[in-house]
């Protein structure tokens, strides 16, 4: 960016962006070089105009939820990092004939989760101890224990590069596949309306509890991670793979396969980006000549 783009930014943006924005903060890896720079939309107008300008100045963007599924290079990112909070972050109920829930793309889940407890709405809870916002697990079909997030989407709010919102339907303008949605290249999704079903709080409390204690007993949750690394290719597991290559435990620098479940990297600490990226590429090449099976990530590797 240059300085008039920037000025810019600033005047539509205000306070609410900053710029030479380390990432190691916005990350669940706690890796990551600077972004150019970072923008905290709290306010779906200023959102849009935001948006149509980066697309008139060709400006490239990134949504950031948590930073749970990405991993940001060393030399940073060119370009805006967007967050989504204030208004981006609510949830509130709709009801209906069925129970409806929309959540802002920004919220977190497990505030979603504790807003579902407390409210008596099931059909989320598989969806417990995954780090990311409403909006990444949608964009990425989050899904745990045989579930999928899809499968309780009725529609997304999205904002187009031209600064629209538009309302997509989920029978008939979403296509979702694993660990995927398709859609329109620099569309921001903004908020997601969910079919959920009534239940007793106890019941969905005890549902989460449940999840989270599996979660707990097979994950590497005490250290920062970006969780699963790889997609599991059909009919076989990821972790089942690089275990049997032996990789478990395996350390490069301040990253580590972990010794619980070997689809996971974490940062045992002071671990950079490029040593997550060569664990990676061993995991890969390792799995590939012991295999045949190529492994394909399941986060998303971004930056210069």
């Amino acid at each position: 960016m240059d300085r008039r783009q920037k000025e810019e930014l600033t005047r539509l943006a205000g306070q609410a962006i900053r710029f030479h924005c380390p990432m190691d903060g916005y990350t669940t890896f706690r890796v990551g070089g600077q972004a150019e720079a970072l923008y905290e939309a709290v306010d779906l107008e200023v959102l849009k105009r935001v948006l149509a300008y980066l697309d008139k100045e060709h400006i490239p963007y990134l949504v950031v939820g948590r930073g749970s599924n990405i991993l940001v290079k060393d030399n940073g990112l060119e370009g805006l990092v967007i967050l989504l909070g204030g208004s981006l972050a609510r949830v509130e109920e709709k009801e209906t004939d069925d129970i409806y829930v929309l959540a802002g793309a920004g919220l977190h889940l497990v505030e979603l989760l504790s807003y579902c407890r407390s409210s008596g709405l099931g059909g989320l809870e598989f969806l417990s101890g995954i780090p990311g916002t409403v909006g990444g697990a949608v964009a990425m079909n989050a899904g745990a224990f045989g579930e999928e997030i899809a499968s309780r989407v009725k529609e997304i709010h999205v904002v187009n590069t031209r600064g629209d919102l538009i309302v997509r339907d989920r029978s008939s303008e979403l296509e979702f596949s694993y660990r995927k949605l398709n859609m329109e290249k620099g569309n921001v999704i903004v908020r997601v309306l969910f079919r959920l079903t009534s239940e007793a709080e106890g019941t969905v409390a005890k549902r989460i509890s449940d999840y989270l204690k599996r979660k707990k007993e097979s994950q590497p949750l005490e250290y920062p991670s970006a969780g699963s690394v790889f997609k599991n290719p059909p009919d076989d597991y990821a972790g089942r793979l690089i275990e049997k290559a032996g990789l478990k435990g395996k350390k490069i620098g301040g990253a580590m396969i972990s010794e619980k479940h070997g689809n996971f990297i974490v940062n045992t600490g002071g671990a950079k980006a490029k040593d997550i990226l060569d664990l990676m590429y061993l995991a890969q090449e390792t799995v590939k000549k012991e295999t045949g099976i190529q492994l394909e990530p399941e986060i998303r590797v971004v930056g210069k």
